[in-house]
């Protein structure tokens, strides 16, 4: 049975305890917050293994208290799904931007809560287990073993689903992948997201990685399809 603990950071209480009812019952432990800041100061000496955050909150919304978990090193690298109303594209879009690794729109089933916490957490622990060695394209170097991302010797800090995507297409040099499949290899089978979601990642990811983001020269757009590494260096993953 799963022990890990999930902050449930949500004003509105009859979804607070819905979400800590079937949680709970499904294994997880579950700590809830009406508000940002309690969440973050509770954060400092009780850190979960995940949060799932409403943006409308009566403090400090959802989108600060993202930004404010994954500037911090010692949470960048903590799940995050946001809840929010449905057609606030702009909230989901910057709340992805902000380093969130999944969002879910109200009203949601929670069969499809649920399966999102499960496909993270999934994720989560099979990038762990995978992570070996060592992959180098030009200037670029993943180290699996230490997760960490350098460009000229200088460490890149990524959130979870962006280091994912980048060690993904980086393995596969070349081949053009689709946004389907990256939606399938990186957020997991049973994602429900849209393909947006990859777009977005990916512009986020090329703003960290790239010389120049409107003009990239590592990841390359496949209009109408998908995207694909270039290929410019050795690769030493065995996968």
């Amino acid at each position: 049975m799963s022990k890990e603990l999930i902050y449930v950071v949500e004003d509105e209480q009859h979804i607070q305890q819905l979400i800590k009812y079937n949680l709970e019952t499904t294994g997880y432990k579950v700590s809830v917050f009406s508000d940002g800041e309690s969440a973050l100061s509770h954060y400092e000496f009780d850190r979960p293994d995940m949060f799932i955050l409403d943006i409308m909150l009566p403090d400090i919304d959802g989108l600060d208290v993202c930004r404010k978990l994954r500037s911090n090193p010692k949470a960048k690298n903590i799940p995050i799904i946001i809840l929010t109303a449905k057609g606030e594209e702009f909230d989901r879009v910057l709340g992805l931007e902000l380093g969130a690794d999944d969002y879910i729109t109200k009203p949601f089933s929670v069969r499809e809560l649920m399966a999102r916490v499960k496909a993270l957490f999934r994720r989560c622990h099979t990038s762990i287990n995978a992570d070996e060695t060592i992959i180098k394209c030009g200037d670029i170097v993943i180290d699996c073993n230490r997760h960490e991302v350098t460009k000229n010797g200088v460490k890149i800090d990524l959130p979870l689903k962006e280091y994912e995507l980048l060690k993904l297409l980086a393995l596969n040099p070349g081949i053009v992948m689709s946004r389907e499949l990256l939606l399938e290899k990186v957020w997991g089978f049973d994602y429900f997201g849209e393909t947006r979601t990859v777009d977005v990642h990916i512009r986020y990811l090329r703003q960290k990685i790239e010389d120049d983001d409107s003009n990239p020269t590592y990841i390359e757009t496949v209009r109408g399809i998908g995207y694909k590494f270039a290929d410019k260096g050795d690769r030493e993953c065995p996968f």
